[in-house]
């Protein structure tokens, strides 16, 4: 809006023979271009990701076995959408990417954001996780301005951003398992049982 009205402002000066007044409110109108361009693509850099003000749920987990090492997990998503997948292994492990803002932004408001990255399946056994079939799937949007990306190739443009890849959680996957998995304001990934069932196998499996 600002660069329209400096935009119209200077088109009209121009025609009056104003020429450095012109020329002046020209420069405005490519400086507020700049700013409507910076922030529409900060906008869209957001896009997947969530804010996050207390230990918040990112989704709960249903685990039904398949066979010997292979499981379908069902994934729900607090927002009501949901997801299957299927993992090879004995565990799951789920992976969140986390923006926390540096101190002088936090002090203005700002919570942490996360966004879901992949889900995945591990063995037991370091062996088998080198030489087995691997299980790994992208959570992701796919957003060709990624917040992280745009802080690694332009940290000047975003001073107040500190961007990490935060952390992951797994545990064992057992048939008829329900999981819960939140991320703390500190920006810990956390996994625990949805259930008293669950809680009963993880503690036979020995966890």
């Amino acid at each position: 809006l600002f660069a329209l009205i400096s935009g119209f402002g200077a088109r009209r000066r121009w025609r009056d023979r104003h020429r450095l007044s012109a020329c002046h409110r020209g420069l405005w109108t490519l400086v507020f271009l700049l700013l409507a361009l910076l922030g529409a693509l900060s906008g869209s850099a957001l896009l997947g990701y969530r804010r996050l003000t207390t230990e918040t749920t990112l989704a709960t987990l249903d685990v039904r076995q398949l066979g010997p090492q292979r499981y379908a997990v069902r994934i729900d998503f607090p927002d009501g959408g949901h997801r299957g997948v299927e993992l090879a292994g004995d565990q799951w492990q789920l992976d969140a990417r986390v923006v926390k803002w540096q101190p002088r932004a936090v002090m203005l408001g700002a919570s942490p954001l996360y966004r879901l990255d992949r889900i995945s399946g591990r063995y037991a056994d370091a062996a088998e996780e080198s030489e087995r079939e691997r299980s790994v799937v992208s959570l992701e949007n796919n957003n060709p301005f990624d917040l992280l990306d745009l802080k690694r190739r332009f940290p000047q443009w975003l001073p107040w951003i500190d961007a990490d890849y935060g952390s992951a959680a797994y545990l064992p996957l057992v048939d008829g398992g329900s999981y819960r998995v939140s991320l703390a304001p500190a920006g810990g990934l956390v996994a625990r049982p949805a259930d008293a069932q669950t809680a009963q196998k993880l503690k036979d499996a020995g966890w």
